[in-house]
């Protein structure tokens, strides 16, 4: 009987498991193998930056948007209602027309300083209400209840008009028209006649006030006498009379002036975070009192779209479903990835089990052992005994043994793997 004949088959100790490459035939040329590092799997700066340059992209677009509306808004809100300033949202106009009729303007930017400024010959103005505190707001109003002044309210949203008028609210909507007429008694509303006075509006219960400038009902300019003394509040629902850009319209600038010019003196009471009293409430507060609710709100909206997005996106667990391949792959090529991404893990145990796996299936249909007996050890060799011509060789450690320690022995693992193959189809 002749020895095994040498085998023409390639063999590739990392993966026998794939099918070999088919021949070529007389037309096909064969493909040079590509370099090893055209096959690498290592990330390069090219493909991280293929891969992040979308997500780059949107931030610098989101920074540059934010960086944009805060400019636009800063220099919109720049000198607001500010006697001093002189943009189209100052006040200085107003404050020039007052001092030449001998009504003095003072600033001031602290709760205590508007409180020690009260007096029966002064008209204190709030520029901007809902930005202060709790606390502030119930100072502010103990001193101007009994010291005789005038208080002018500009624009009181409904969280601090309660607080500095008693028994008035504001109303959820604003004005849906910007000029009103006064349509009340109040002799300052009167002679100035139509105002720019859309705004806010408002609702009191108080027998003795005086409502102006109606809108649907509901009036956005209140004259309160107090309860006691001779002093008076005046709540107004839009700031459009004291800007420097709206004061010649409408009857504007005499609205203003009869307002403001009452008594010798108006502190303008302009709202800072300097206030140390505001400093004080600010530190008692924890980070999350100061986020305004639109973001909170905002920020659980993303969250929530992230979770969805997720879930949407996540892996479907259930059984695999087979699909064709979107392109023919070589078996050649196959195997070859297959066999470098266990080199590159050293995953030689893998490797040989993939090996043996696959010989004693071969093995098996050769020497007719079941296909549910294939991989017994006590069922397989010694049908494969029975077909060698080297009676008393041990099969085990070659079929079923530890995994191989170095590449040297994967490789001799190979190669005897597939002698005993040839063997046993030559036998």
């Amino acid at each position: 009987m002749t020895g095994p004949t040498p085998s023409t088959e390639p063999h590739h100790p990392a993966g026998p498991t794939e099918p070999t490459a088919p021949t070529a035939t007389a037309t096909e040329q064969p493909t040079a193998p590509p370099p090893a590092s055209s096959t690498s799997l290592s990330p390069t700066p090219r493909r991280i930056w293929t891969r992040s340059r979308g997500i780059a992209l949107a931030l610098v677009v989101l920074i540059a948007t934010a960086v944009a509306i805060a400019a636009v808004r800063s220099g919109a809100q720049h000198g607001r209602l500010d006697p001093r300033s002189a943009d189209s949202r100052g006040s200085r106009a107003v404050a020039e027309l007052l001092d030449d009729r001998g009504v003095s303007t003072r600033v001031v930017t602290s709760t205590e300083e508007a409180r020690s400024a009260t007096g029966p010959d002064t008209t204190l103005l709030v520029a901007n209400p809902d930005v202060l505190t709790d606390r502030q707001r119930t100072r502010l109003h103990a001193a101007t209840e009994d010291a005789g002044s005038r208080t002018v309210l500009v624009t009181p949203g409904a969280s601090s008009v309660g607080d500095l008028a008693p028994g008035v609210t504001a109303s959820g909507t604003t004005s849906t028209d910007s000029t009103l007429s006064p349509d009340c008694a109040l002799p300052a509303a009167r002679r100035a006649g139509l105002a720019d006075m859309g705004g806010i509006r408002y609702d009191t219960l108080a027998p003795d006030a005086e409502a102006c400038y109606f809108s649907d009902g509901l009036p956005s300019l209140l004259h309160l006498p107090a309860p006691r003394g001779k002093g008076d509040t005046v709540v107004l629902g839009a700031p459009d009379i004291l800007y420097n850009d709206r004061l010649d319209q409408q009857g504007n600038a005499s609205l203003a002036l009869q307002l403001l010019g009452s008594r010798p003196h108006l502190v303008w009471y302009l709202p800072s975070l300097s206030d140390d009293q505001a400093a004080t409430e600010a530190e008692r507060r924890g980070f999350f009192d100061l986020i305004p609710s639109g973001w909170r709100w905002g920020t659980l909206q993303l969250a929530i779209a992230a979770a969805l997005a997720a879930l949407w996106r996540a892996r479907r667990f259930g059984p695999l479903v087979a699909e064709r391949l979107p392109v023919a792959i070589r078996a050649s090529e196959a195997v070859e990835g297959r066999a470098r991404l266990y080199r590159k893990v050293n995953a030689r145990d893998r490797a040989a089990a993939a090996l043996r796996t696959a010989a004693r299936t071969r093995l098996a249909s050769l020497v007719g052992v079941p296909p549910a007996q294939t991989h017994a050890p006590e069922t397989l060799i010694p049908a494969l005994s029975a077909r060698l011509h080297t009676p008393g060789h041990d099969l085990h450690p070659l079929l079923f043994g530890p995994p191989p320690g170095n590449d040297a022995a994967l490789i001799a693992l190979a190669d005897q793997l597939d002698a005993l193959e040839r063997e046993v189809r030559h036998s």
